[in-house]
């Protein structure tokens, strides 16, 4: 069982925990849960940890059918610029690897920022804490639990 699964258990929040053999060749994580599992790519959302530029952390959660748009990012948590944190510092604040991090269940409370998408999505998919496990939750769930903030933080791969 994962922070995130606990997290989830204690809040009696309604979920369900889908697992799938991950390959450790991959380092398209995302893509590989919406191959392994059959799920509709705009409802798996990525967890990325990017650092402001008044250093700190914040998490970004996206469709993993998009980009990060690091400037609507800053905009989102009132900076002027953010980067992509290290893997080493995202690894460190969360407590989980690259591939696994969940948005629940973090060593730190880091703000939170999830993709406006989310809002018009019923049932949302992330990261058990685990690579080969995702969670399947209700996206009003995900944000409350979070305290996510809703902002537009994408671009599309192709831009």
């Amino acid at each position: 069982m994962t922070p995130a699964v606990r997290r989830l258990e204690h809040d009696g929040a309604d979920f369900t925990v889908l697992r799938y053999d991950h390959d450790p060749r991959t380092q398209a994580y995302g893509e590989e849960a919406i191959d392994a599992l059959g799920l509709d790519p705009a409802s798996v959302f990525k967890t990325l940890v990017a650092r402001l530029d008044d250093g700190r952390l914040a998490v970004a959660m996206v469709p993993v059918c998009t980009r990060l748009d690091l400037k609507a990012l800053a905009r989102a948590a009132g900076a002027r610029k953010a980067a992509m944190a290290t893997a080493e510092a995202a690894e460190r604040a969360t407590g989980y690897v690259l591939g696994g991090i969940s948005p629940l269940g973090q060593k730190q409370h880091l703000p939170a920022f999830i993709d406006s998408s989310a809002e018009t999505l019923g049932t949302i998919h992330v990261s058990g804490g685990r690579r080969g496990l995702e969670i399947r939750l209700a996206s009003r769930d995900l944000i409350r639990l979070t305290e996510a903030r809703l902002a537009p933080l994408t671009r599309s791969e192709t831009s």
